[in-house]
């Protein structure tokens, strides 16, 4: 390291680095810095698989299907994919489902992570942490084999910390999710049957429907973006952090929002939960707790704006 004097400030003559740059004495065979280039298996990740699967998709445009077993040693399946088809299309990516890839068994961290619009990724069985990481535009559905012994509504099925940093894209989870779901998210729709300590944490925007129990310190710096909370036992505002949100009653753009993102978890997933509120749907969304941010609510009435549903037409999904 050389110093810079062009670029010393007076503070600078204060600092004492001699303790963060000190060379410990060693022998010549002993290493101090990176010797050799660490192997990280990029040669042989299943998402090398993935893009030469679906050339058709992202030289033409053509829809593909497939289908592949998946293990948890497979992380971060599609963030290759994903780059592959931002950098022949850009951010804009590819039309919905173009590219839908169906896999069984247990997903390793960072499934779907930074997952590009265009793509969906299916998943029946479970999924580790980091479960769409920076979704962008992507769709990730995850339930329970269909061999399973247990209520799905009642097990976890993704790790924690899912969809942190999420931007945009759907995701429809069949199950409970573990701590932190949808930290950070900030565009990203999204359902689960529900989930860990301090969902929607640092939330900025998008759309959260939980149908179930959340744990403690719900919202926690939450500033934008709804969620919707479906409070059976009536004691939610036990397990909110109220302090930059409010607990509301939906007016009739929720209870249209609510039902709309319901109904495609339910047909994604095939979530017995989903079924039971639709079927009874007039007086089951009397027990869903809005969650709004003051200080969100407060900038749009500011605006003299209505809280809208923005986006909400760019996820719909039609019946055929």
């Amino acid at each position: 390291l050389e110093i810079n004097e062009k670029i010393m400030h007076q503070k600078a003559k204060t600092l004492d680095l001699a303790k963060i740059l000190y060379k410990p004495k060693v022998k010549k065979e002993v290493g101090i810095y990176c010797m050799k280039p660490q192997d990280h298996g990029i040669d042989n990740v299943l998402d090398l698989e993935l893009i030469k699967l679906s050339k058709d998709a992202l030289e033409k445009k053509m829809p593909v299907k497939l289908e592949f077993s998946i293990k948890n040693s497979n992380r971060a399946v599609g963030t290759m994919l994903s780059n592959r088809v931002i950098k022949t299309y850009g951010e804009g990516g590819l039309p919905e489902d173009t590219i839908h890839i169906k896999f069984k068994g247990t997903a390793g961290q960072s499934f779907g992570a930074f997952l590009a619009k265009g793509i969906t990724l299916e998943l029946e069985g479970d999924a580790n942490d980091y479960v769409g990481k920076g979704l962008s535009g992507g769709k990730i559905i995850i339930y329970p084999s269909k061999k399973i012994n247990f209520v799905p509504e009642e097990n976890i099925i993704i790790g924690n910390t899912t969809f942190y940093g999420a931007t945009s894209g759907q995701a429809y989870i069949r199950g409970i999710a573990g701590e932190r779901f949808c930290i950070r998210n900030s565009g990203a729709y999204a359902v689960v049957e529900g989930v860990g300590e301090h969902g929607c944490e640092y939330m900025t925007g998008g759309r959260v429907v939980i149908l179930g129990k959340t744990g403690k310190n719900f919202a926690a710096g939450m500033s934008g973006g709804i969620a919707y909370v479906y409070d059976e036992k009536g004691n939610f505002s036990l397990y909110c952090n109220k302090e930059m949100v409010e607990l509301e009653q939906l007016n009739q753009e929720d209870v249209n929002t609510v039902y709309n993102l319901i109904f495609k978890h339910k047909r994604y997933t095939k979530s017995k939960k989903a079924e039971k509120i639709l079927l009874n749907f007039e007086q089951e969304i009397k027990k869903f707790v809005k969650v709004m941010p003051k200080e969100y609510k407060r900038i749009l009435k500011g605006k003299g704006l209505a809280v809208k549903q923005e986006s909400v037409e760019s996820v719909e999904v039609s019946d055929g």
